[in-house]
């Protein structure tokens, strides 16, 4: 038994390791990188979340076809981010695809037309777009910046507050949890363990500030506040869904930590949640 237990934390540690390697490295690296990067994640994300919502056997849809449509949607926003929003006209095969996938259940003669149609465009709202707008954080320079800001400092910045947040959480709830922070989603979520992480990401904040002097200090905590609040709903939110559908982890392709919807949960609201932060600072 101690034998498996410190196997299974061997390979959850090395699997952790790579993954940091590759997301930092792909994010640093270069612009196209970068992109690559999410546009495959997109596609494994994406095909992963319909996997989900499909074991119930009800929902029944093309994933090629929707995959295809997704990671159109991630290009349209990285095109758009480069060229400062001037190619808009890209986002029509987009629409174009949309209108396909309701034609389709038109004909289709599905038995669940609604729930295929609803399966597809939450893929699209809960995956795809958080995703696509890193092309938003990563390749616009918002008005709060005081400075040119390297495309990768906001993703990284963003990446680094959740693994912070992450791991005082864990930390904190191990050693101080004791009140339960949403029982009936997650029960080994506690409060004490929530505060810990934010406390943690918060002095994270400032030396992140120390790096990357394009916003003060105080924005900084406010991006690392905002993002542990958005992530802990993200995190939340997928529990829900795997709790519906009766699964432990989103798949298996990665070794000790599930899927990629198991590594992207905080993520998937917490892109949003700071480009809103950052627009807000803007105004």
């Amino acid at each position: 038994m101690h034998d498996n237990v410190m196997k299974n934390f061997i390979i959850r540690t090395l699997t952790a390791i790579a993954i940091v390697a590759v997301q930092v490295l792909c994010t640093y690296l270069s612009p196209l990188s970068l992109a690559v990067l999410f546009l495959l994640l997109t596609a494994l994300t994406v095909n992963e979340f319909l996997g989900i919502v499909s074991i119930s056997g009800t929902i029944r849809v093309s994933r090629p076809i929707v995959i295809i449509g997704s990671c159109y949607l991630f290009f349209a926003f990285w095109l758009n981010s480069l060229t400062g929003g001037g190619a808009m006209v890209v986002l029509v095969p987009y629409l174009l695809f949309l209108l396909y996938c309701y034609i389709r259940e038109l004909y289709g003669k599905h038995e669940s037309p609604i729930a295929n149609l609803g399966a597809i465009m939450l893929s699209q709202l809960y995956v795809v777009l958080p995703l696509s707008l890193i092309n938003v954080l990563a390749f616009t320079q918002f008005d709060c910046f005081s400075e040119t800001a390297p495309f990768y400092a906001i993703p990284l910045a963003m990446y680094v507050f959740i693994w912070i947040n992450d791991t005082g959480a864990y930390l904190s709830g191990v050693t101080l949890g004791r009140h339960k922070l949403f029982p009936r989603i997650s029960p080994k979520k506690s409060w004490e363990g929530s505060i810990g992480g934010a406390l943690l990401t918060v002095a994270c904040a400032f030396v992140v500030a120390h790096f990357f002097t394009f916003m003060n200090t105080w924005q900084w905590v406010g991006m690392a506040l905002v993002i542990v609040l958005f992530g802990t709903f993200g995190d939340l939110t997928e529990s829900m869904i795997k709790r519906q559908v009766g699964i432990k982890d989103s798949g298996h392709i990665l070794p000790g930590h599930g899927g990629f919807l198991d590594r992207l949960d905080s993520m998937l609201f917490a892109i949003p949640a700071t480009v809103i932060y950052l627009l807000a600072l803007s105004l």
